[in-house]
């Protein structure tokens, strides 16, 4: 049940989807994976909405060139680590919910702990080899992904139902080559911000979620478009569903 405190605080939303909606949100748990350019805001905004627990976890200390798009760390905060710096935020932005940090590596060893009995984890990686880690476990526990990238003025999004849409490999066969990309801030705020509204949608049931479509965002030209994307049968990732759901 909602207190009276949060009924005015998220009255405004309550609107939309009603108690019963920021109940939903106040009883979830999501797994931001990454503390960075993109689980900043997914963060910050999940915060604000009234996810009850969120659980953030990332292995890097804040570094100056972080602080051009990384909105959850200050100047004050470089050399901390970023999961103590994000932390601190989250807390102060909404006392109400319950906020979890991990400092480390994820890693095969530990992603599935990480994601433990979420309800939604969050793609806001910078790197494919780790985004297939939360893509095998999302499938393994039925757990929605909602995946996020972002380079220079472009991004993308998705939001991965397994058994139901493509998965991530299917998307994305191969990952791309590792490199140190251009960004500003404004893209992986745009990208964060689409993130968070796919949590909060799934979690309440409202709208139409990017579920079969990759979300391209061009901010050069501040277009935003979808592509429609199709299960692979033979992806190495959920084919094996695919035969499941569809002998």
């Amino acid at each position: 049940m909602l207190s009276e405190h949060e009924r005015e605080r998220y009255r405004r939303q309550t609107m939309l989807f009603g108690e019963e909606g920021q109940e939903k949100l106040k009883r979830a748990t999501v797994f931001v994976a990454g503390a960075g350019g993109l689980g900043c805001p997914v963060a910050l905004y999940l915060a604000a909405a009234g996810i009850g627990h969120i659980r953030i976890a990332d292995c890097d200390t804040v570094e100056t060139t972080n602080l051009n798009r990384q909105v959850l760390h200050w100047d004050r905060d470089v050399g901390r680590a970023k999961v103590a710096s994000a932390g601190e935020k989250l807390a102060a932005i909404n006392p109400e919910i319950e906020v979890e940090t991990a400092r480390v590596v994820i890693d095969a060893s530990n992603v599935a702990d990480l994601a433990g009995d979420a309800d939604v984890i969050v793609d806001a990686m910078d790197n494919f080899e780790t985004r297939y880690l939360l893509n095998e476990v999302a499938l393994a526990r039925g757990i929605p992904l909602v995946h996020g990238a972002i380079s220079g003025f472009f991004g993308q999004a998705t939001t991965i139902i397994p058994e139901q849409t493509p998965c991530l490999r299917c998307i994305f066969p191969k990952a791309p080559p590792k490199e140190t990309f251009p960004v500003v801030g404004t893209t992986p705020g745009v990208i964060g911000l689409v993130q968070a509204n796919e949590v909060i949608k799934y979690l309440t049931g409202a709208g139409d979620l990017l579920a079969g479509r990759l979300l391209l965002w061009d901010g050069t030209n501040s277009t935003m478009e979808t592509i429609a994307m199709e299960r692979q049968p033979k992806c190495p990732a959920c084919g094996h569903l695919h035969e499941r759901v569809c002998p």
